[in-house]
């Protein structure tokens, strides 16, 4: 099975999702993690778990917020 049209494959083999997409995704990421207090590893787990979502289905903006939201209440991984 291939990739949905929206996600491309890129020369190392990576999905690499399409322009309106990856604006999109990178909307949203630096719409949750811009000016919070998020490090580097918070907004890694929310892009990881966003383009997930991308891969699995071409979720609409405000899916991928309330995916990006639920990811930021979580607590890191230590603390569980």
């Amino acid at each position: 099975m291939g990739a949905p049209d929206y996600i491309a494959e890129s020369r190392q083999g990576m999905a690499m999702p399409d322009l309106e997409t990856a604006a999109m995704l990178r909307a949203v990421l630096d719409e949750l993690c811009l000016g919070g207090p998020h490090d580097t590893e918070m907004r890694s787990r929310v892009a990881s778990r966003l383009i997930e979502a991308v891969e699995q289905g071409k979720p609409s903006i405000d899916d991928l917020r309330e995916i990006g939201r639920k990811i930021l209440l979580q607590p890191p991984t230590m603390w569980r």
